[in-house]
């Protein structure tokens, strides 16, 4: 890098920290959630929501369940004004859902702001202006007497203003830019606000402490949080929000870290959208205490439908990757992975576990709207055996056995890797199915008729060599006869035949699939199947295909 002694730390730690917070080990209950979506959200986007689109965003987040929703700055912008408005008069908030609204500590503004929530049964008005030394010294140039003045003054105006026109709003205070303020100042200035509203158990104010830009790690603010929960007056009364943005890449570590050191309430997006590198990213707040065995209190189960609907309005993308969200979180490539998550699941089936504990899936993809078939094991050149039986079973309905999955593998894999590219469910389906089952070439099964006496005699009619002839031999079973049958006439030898099988239970037809291996000479085994209505029929059309394929490889390594 260029020079980073041009850097300084700008935050400030608190003296003596008492650490309660890192004594507790998991979040035991929810935060209250308040989505900022429409106003963090939108204000970040290169093309801003239109109203109808910002409506259908609101529509979304009171179904996915939250009851406090931010919906703008209606002092600040004609467009904000007139949404607000539209949600008030046409009567679109639910007589649990608080409806937000931001104000800067200045007349005009506040007054302009009650003005826009006129009407509305439940509302939130968000008081904030600038308390960092950066800010105080730099934007203001005003002391922390002149600070406070600001704060306190646009509080009491809220008070006139209520009295005024008989309203009852909940008030919320934030000291923005808290990261960059000294603790103690912080603490002077949230208690004066709090001294102005002087709230009651019934109409508790908001104290909310955002990480306006973040400056440290996330321990130093959990060292904050807790100093402010000590200290705060009134502080039964009081719900201590977060407001964390992430521009170190911490916000959702801020969060956990801040509950735990006594937080009450979260301001954030859904996929952590909002300035610079954006808000806290709600859902994978949320889905971490779901993951833990804490119910959220909202609901994401229809994860595609709603990730559809924000990379609609706000022309965002979810990355792939993005924590349960994103098209790929819960796809696994790796061989070895796929083995762990397709063993943890039949172990699941198995045991009939009440508890989600299969490897590599921290929660059930069904839980959020994915598909183990499409979203879990994904095929590619890096997939292993596990994944690939995993697959074929779970979607097609064929139990491999335990040894023929690696030969299968390595097909599929072969596959991929010349076409460079991942192999759909029914892609590798088709390489299972061409390379596999009722190999009916070289050597072509026309007919069969089984005698005991006591033996099995088997008089076998093939295509061999374009040459249409009639077999006779017998056998101590009939894939033994046949195999004899067969070894007469064809230049090839082999031994250890042996064979599984099983009923087709996703065929629309009654039909059995068997796997036949046989070993050639020098060791090497090689694996057929066959598919038909008669168990008999499939067990004969396994053993063609693996001779048909021992003699097409043969035929290739001669050529060579």
């Amino acid at each position: 890098m260029i020079n980073s002694a041009k850097y300084t730390r700008q935050f400030f730690p608190v003296a003596h920290p008492t650490r309660k917070w890192a004594d507790k080990t998991y979040i035991d209950h929810p935060p209250t959630w308040c989505s900022v979506d429409l106003r963090d959200g939108n204000q970040s986007l290169i093309i801003p929501m239109s109203l109808e689109e910002k409506l259908e965003f609101f529509t979304l987040l009171v179904e996915v369940g939250f009851k406090e929703i931010e919906v703008g700055f209606p002092a600040a912008s004609e467009t904000e004004y007139t949404f607000l408005r539209t949600l008030i008069e046409k009567n679109m908030i639910p007589d649990d859902v608080t409806v937000q609204v931001l104000t800067q500590s200045r007349e005009h503004i506040i007054r302009k702001t009650f003005e826009a929530v006129k009407g509305c049964k439940n509302a939130i008005i968000h008081l904030y202006n600038s308390t960092s030394l950066a800010q105080r010294e730099q934007v203001f140039r005003k002391s922390k007497e002149e600070i406070i003045k600001i704060a306190t003054d646009g509080a009491e105006l809220f008070e006139k203003i209520a009295k005024e026109t008989g309203t009852n709003y909940r008030y919320e205070y934030s000291p923005e830019s808290f990261t960059g303020t000294e603790p103690e100042f912080a603490l002077e200035i949230c208690n004066a606000v709090l001294d102005v509203w002087k709230p009651t158990a019934d109409r508790k104010a908001i104290i909310n402490l955002p990480v306006t830009v973040e400056l440290s790690s996330p321990h130093v603010y959990a060292d904050q949080i807790e100093y402010m929960c000590d200290n705060l007056k009134y502080r039964e009364n009081v719900v201590v929000s977060l407001h964390p943005h992430n521009d170190r890449g911490c916000a959702v570590a801020d969060s956990e870290l801040g509950m735990l050191a006594g937080a009450d309430r979260i301001e954030g997006t859904l996929f952590g959208n909002g300035e610079r590198t954006g808000n806290v990213d709600i859902i994978t707040l949320a889905l971490n205490m779901y993951a833990q065995g804490v119910e959220p209190g909202l609901d994401f189960t229809n994860m595609p439908r709603i990730a559809e609907l924000y990379e609609r309005v706000t022309r965002m993308h979810v990355y792939d990757r993005q924590p349960y969200a994103g098209k790929l979180v819960f796809a696994a490539f790796s061989g070895s992975h796929q083995d762990a998550i397709a063993k943890g699941m039949k172990w699941r089936e198995e045991k009939q576990c009440d508890t989600w504990t299969v490897p590599y899936l921290p929660i059930d993809p069904n839980d959020v709207g994915r598909e183990y078939e499409t979203d879990v094991i994904r095929i590619n050149s890096q997939s292993g055996k596990g994944g690939i039986g995993y697959l074929l079973e779970h979607n097609f309905g064929y139990i491999l056995p335990a040894k023929m999955r690696e030969d299968v593998g390595y097909a599929v894999k072969h596959v991929s890797d010349i076409a460079h590219a991942e192999l759909s469910p029914q892609e590798v389906l088709q390489v299972f199915t061409d390379t596999y089952v009722n190999v009916n070439a070289p050597v072509e099964l026309i007919d069969f008729h089984f005698v005991r006496n006591p033996d099995i005699h088997v008089t076998l009619t093939a295509v061999i060599d374009g040459e249409q002839v009639e077999l006779t031999a017998q056998g101590n079973g009939r894939l033994d006869a046949v195999s004899n049958a067969l070894c007469q006439k064809l230049p090839i030898t082999f031994s250890d035949l042996t064979y599984e099988e099983h009923a087709l239970t996703n065929s629309t037809q009654s039909e059995a699939i068997t796997y036949v291996s046989i070993t050639l000479p020098g060791g090497k085994k090689v694996w057929g199947a066959g598919i038909h209505e008669d168990i008999i029929t499939s067990s004969i059309r396994a053993l063609f295909s693996a001779i048909n394929r021992s003699i097409c490889e043969s035929n290739t390594q001669g050529g060579k």
